[in-house]
């Protein structure tokens, strides 16, 4: 065997390297592809003051497409450990859908009624009768004052979720 690179050798390294910078530029090329638009990014945070929010009415708000329900308890509403507080107000923040079957519950004096299937929450989220296998969902958020930020799990969102799991 030769030391010397044959013509042979030579175009078997010019095609490995060519070979890699093309492998190289399509898996930067599909990086880019997989990668949420900043369109999609920004749209994931929404901002909602809950000093607009009246104590027995909840409100409503859209975020990521989903209807996320605000409700500011009255005083004769049960404390839980859901509830986020804010300068004494005890707030419920849940995800708006069934967790049987993703139906939008609707808001009946004390309680948030499903009408597919009858499952019924109450004030704090947690599922009181019927099908629903679980409380309504808690979305990410985190408080600025009194506004609330959907998207970001700030530390009044860590502590919430720790406390449904406990």
């Amino acid at each position: 065997m030769s030391n010397e690179t044959n013509r042979r050798d030579f175009l078997g390294y010019t095609f490995a390297a060519v070979a890699a910078v093309g492998g190289a530029a399509s898996l930067v090329g599909m990086k880019k592809a997989w990668d949420p638009l900043p369109s999609v990014l920004s749209s994931g945070f929404t901002e909602f003051d809950l000093s607009a929010v009246k104590a027995g009415h909840p409100s409503t708000i859209m975020w990521r497409g989903k209807p996320v329900f605000i409700l500011k308890k009255t005083a004769d509403m049960q404390p839980n450990k859901r509830d986020l507080i804010i300068n004494g107000d005890r707030y419920t923040i849940a995800i708006g859908l069934c967790t049987h079957l993703g139906c939008i519950p609707a808001w009946k004096k004390t309680k948030w009624k499903c009408p597919c299937h009858g499952g019924e929450f109450n004030a704090s989220g947690e599922e009181i009768f019927g099908p629903p296998p679980r409380p309504l969902d808690l979305p990410p958020f985190s408080i600025s004052g009194t506004k609330i930020v959907l998207g970001e799990e700030g530390p009044e969102y860590k502590k919430i979720a720790a406390a449904m799991k406990a």
